[in-house]
């Protein structure tokens, strides 16, 4: 990839800043495109003199994205919403990009899409994923489709979210307390995307679910999180009749799209080419979450010591 112009659509997020540090490293040059250009900047230091570019683009609109591609090698898509315009992002952007992508003749397109993705799903965000991918498959056969499970990392709004929770509420109430989760951590996540991205001809036209070495129920999940930091609480249930009444609520702590998401485990299918094709070996939440879940416990990184 030593020198390769790579356009990464939503470069500057969380998992962006992982994927251009893993693209960076193999050589190449890394072009952040995305809408807000402001949180992208932090791209900047992690690469040498000129190897990063960046532009502002819209990946609903078509003559945005052509833009933000011409001159490059590869393409990598990284947009994706948790709530909002599901189907401008997830599908017409996804097929957008997949376009561009063919129509400049770029040489690799990788597309992350998510576990979950599946045109009969209860939740506009699984259905929109579908969506996109049938868009991307269509204009561009030979692209790499990814579709990892839940993300967690330093910044990440899974683990620390939960984390911030524990901290605060004497007793935890969990909703859809038996839906399964395989996090995998978004260093792993962003080598396979670039491993993907310099093997087309190895990856491309495939399909791969990207999970963690573990797999925890939501309630599994938020008892780890509870020991790690010092803090093990009671926890409880929420009955699928509250959770549905709390979804309702303007502001309230879920979504109706996001408690439709949790009636499906987020695992990756039996049998599915995941990390381990890419050539990535899976990292367990314990060998790298106490980095930053440390503030959360009462005394921080000094909790040993005062115990002691």
């Amino acid at each position: 990839m030593k020198d390769s112009l790579v356009t990464v659509f939503g470069g500057g997020g969380f998992l962006g800043r992982q994927v251009a540090q893993a693209l960076m490293a193999r050589g190449a040059r890394v072009r952040v495109a995305q809408r807000d250009l402001s949180t992208a900047m932090r791209v900047k230091p992690l690469g040498a003199l000129g190897q990063t570019q960046f532009v502002a683009a819209d990946i609903r609109k078509p003559q945005s994205v052509a833009r933000a591609l011409v001159g490059s090698d590869i393409v990598i898509n990284l947009v994706g919403v948790l709530s909002g315009d599901f189907e401008g992002s997830h599908h017409d952007g996804a097929a957008n990009v997949a376009k561009a992508a063919a129509d400049a003749g770029v040489g690799a397109l990788v597309h992350v899409s998510a576990i979950g993705a599946d045109a009969a799903s209860p939740s506009a965000y699984g259905r929109s994923k579908a969506a996109g991918e049938a868009a991307v498959k269509a204009a561009f056969p030979t692209a790499t489709i990814l579709r990892p499970s839940i993300i967690f990392g330093p910044e990440d709004q899974f683990l620390n979210r939960f984390a911030e929770i524990i901290r605060l509420a004497p007793v935890v109430p969990v909703i859809s307390a038996e839906t399964k989760f395989q996090p995998v951590y978004v260093a792993d996540v962003a080598h396979a995307i670039a491993n993907a991205a310099a093997e087309p001809g190895l990856y491309g036209s495939k399909t791969f679910e990207l999970g963690g070495p573990q797999t925890f129920s939501m309630m599994e999940l938020n008892g780890w999180i509870g020991k790690a930091i010092g803090r093990e609480r009671s926890m409880v249930a929420v009955p699928a009749s509250v959770a549905s009444f709390l979804a309702m609520l303007p502001g309230g702590p879920i979504t109706r799209d996001q408690l439709a998401m949790l009636q499906t485990d987020n695992v990756a299918a039996a049998g599915a080419p995941g990390l381990a094709e890419l050539g990535v070996a899976p990292t367990p939440m314990s060998a790298v979450a106490d980095k930053w879940l440390v503030r959360y416990r009462r005394h921080g990184r000094f909790a040993g010591r005062v115990q002691a």
